[in-house]
């Protein structure tokens, strides 16, 4: 039995683990361990023969062996407090050849205690040896961090992601701090995302890359307690899907919320966390919204109410996640036209050139004066955190900038009910388009240019092409009137309402999905 069932600071609790995961690879489980060097140490076993025969049928008081000469052959170093487990007679291994365990074990065992590997508090050697020459190891390794976020460094990570990150951190809000109350006490749960970078995915067939199969085996959400990984949940998945490989996403949570997240005693799972994620659509679709189903638990006493908004959050971002990988696989760089007609920015700059001669300041214009290679860099810096590729906001910000454009705009993640956000960078006004808003996809979506030039209707396509041109100018129109808002005050007051209509239109936007 566990002797920390009370204890909740470390991995162990139950007592659980050792036991059923030697079982279910091998036939015997011989345990040695010491606080006071090798040479006191205790012994006890399980063997299934015996307990199969009705020889055996609870595990052995622990009574003083000397640990086996071969054993003291193989270590090369002994401490004064240690522990030894042999496992023997594998029947139920996949893998044959130590070759084969050691290469398959490390890709597991890099994963689940890659915090610990990584932090350096602790290092697993994975060695092999013929048993007449225990001193003489044929394979001789130690494990490499396997991150699924992969911003963990160095790591088993096929070159040149081995050396330097291949995701990056999902803007500003990647880590999101979510609070459970339990028996008066709060608890932290950290939920993390990260999103390939354009680097690794802009490629012919990336995914068929060896760093682009590697990730094809951490798809999943990491389920993280107390530093050390139970499993890589799928249930939010799109198994059909091979870019969900380009996202991770994990959630951290300390032991005293086992109950919650229902953590089995092997520790292999969170199955309270499996059961919310499998059926969050048809829960939901039942109640009118979040706050009622949450309520509806709390009277059940459902101890997995706390799981429901944490699922939900996770769903939400996938979807942007989703939608920003999407956006940076069409590209969004500026494109070379059959004509010569002058573009929505370009119209939207001439007013507003205008408009500046007779007098009107935004508060934008006081940076068009900066270098040109300043003014580039950093617009190019801003598209990039908005979530283009390298090589797109490169291409924007030279075009932009070179040719005298005012505005630029950018398809990203944004919080809350915004339509869009503006932001003045280098002299330049950013309208940035939030993809999780309702009128993205029934307007901006819906009225790309792109989708129309393989139509043959001209008609459609200029009306399509109208449609989009006087979009922007409709959002570049209030982009100056936000900029050019003084004293700050008025500036605030706008800003409010841009938020408020930005509710409405999602509101009544919403029965259009």
């Amino acid at each position: 039995n566990g002797q920390y069932l009370n204890d909740r600071s470390g991995i162990g609790r139950f007592g659980m683990g050792l036991p059923s995961s030697s079982i279910s690879q091998c036939r015997k489980l011989e345990v040695w361990t010491w606080q006071n060097g090798p040479d006191n140490a205790l012994y006890s076993y399980i063997d299934y023969n015996e307990v199969e025969s009705g020889k055996q049928s609870t595990v052995p008081s622990p009574e003083y062996r000397d640990i086996p000469q071969v054993w003291r052959d193989a270590g090369a170093t002994w401490n004064k407090t240690g522990t030894l487990i042999v496992w023997s007679e594998l029947d139920r291994c996949l893998w044959k050849t130590a070759k084969a365990i050691i290469k398959h074990s490390e890709y597991i065992i890099g994963r689940m205690y890659r915090r610990f590997i990584h932090s350096g508090t602790a290092s697993i050697r994975m060695t092999s040896f013929i048993e007449e020459t225990p001193g003489a190891f044929i394979d001789d390794i130690f494990a490499k961090v396997n991150d699924p976020l992969y911003i963990m460094v160095p790591s088993s990570t096929p070159a040149p992601y081995n050396q330097k990150e291949m995701f990056r951190k999902d803007g500003d809000q990647w880590e999101i701090p979510h609070i459970i109350e339990l028996d008066g006490q709060a608890y932290t749960v950290n939920i993390r995302f990260t999103v390939a970078t354009e680097e690794a995915r802009d490629r012919p067939n990336a995914g068929n890359t060896p760093y682009g199969k590697h990730a094809r085996r951490n798809i999943g959400i990491s389920l993280v307690r107390a530093g050390r990984e139970l499993e890589l949940d799928e249930t939010l998945v799109n198994r059909y899907d091979p870019r969900e490989r380009w996202w991770g996403v994990e959630v951290e949570f300390p032991p005293n919320l086992d109950e919650i997240f229902g953590v089995t005693n092997s520790k292999q799972s969170a199955r309270h966390f499996t059961e919310i994620g499998l059926g969050i659509e048809d829960i939901l679709s039942e109640y009118n919204n979040l706050a009622s189903l949450q309520d509806q638990m709390k009277e059940e006493n459902d101890i997995r109410e706390p799981l429901i908004s944490i699922v939900h959050l996770i769903d939400n971002r996938l979807r942007s996640i989703r939608k920003i990988i999407e956006i940076q696989r069409k590209g969004r760089g500026p494109k070379k036209k059959r004509h010569q007609e002058d573009t929505a920015e370009e119209h939207g700059t001439d007013i507003t050139r205008a408009r500046q001669e007779e007098g009107h300041i935004g508060e934008s214009d006081a940076d068009e004066t900066l270098p040109e290679e300043r003014r580039i860099k950093e617009l190019s810096n801003e598209l990039k955190n908005a979530g283009l590729s390298n090589q797109q906001a490169d291409e924007i910000a030279a075009h932009t900038i070179g040719q005298g454009i005012k505005y630029a705009f950018a398809a990203t993640d944004l919080e809350g009910s915004n339509f869009f956000t503006i932001k003045a960078v280098a002299g330049e006004i950013i309208i940035k388009l939030n993809i999780n808003h309702p009128a993205y996809e029934n307007l901006i979506e819906v009225l790309e240019e792109s989708p129309g030039e393989n139509l043959d209707t001209k008609q459609l396509l200029s009306r399509l092409h109208k449609a989009n041109y006087g979009l922007k100018l409709l959002l570049m129109s209030w982009a100056r009137f936000e900029d050019e808002a003084f004293p700050p005050k008025k500036k605030t007051g706008i800003q409010d309402i841009r938020f408020e209509w930005g509710q409405y239109a999602a509101q009544f936007l919403e029965d259009e999905r």
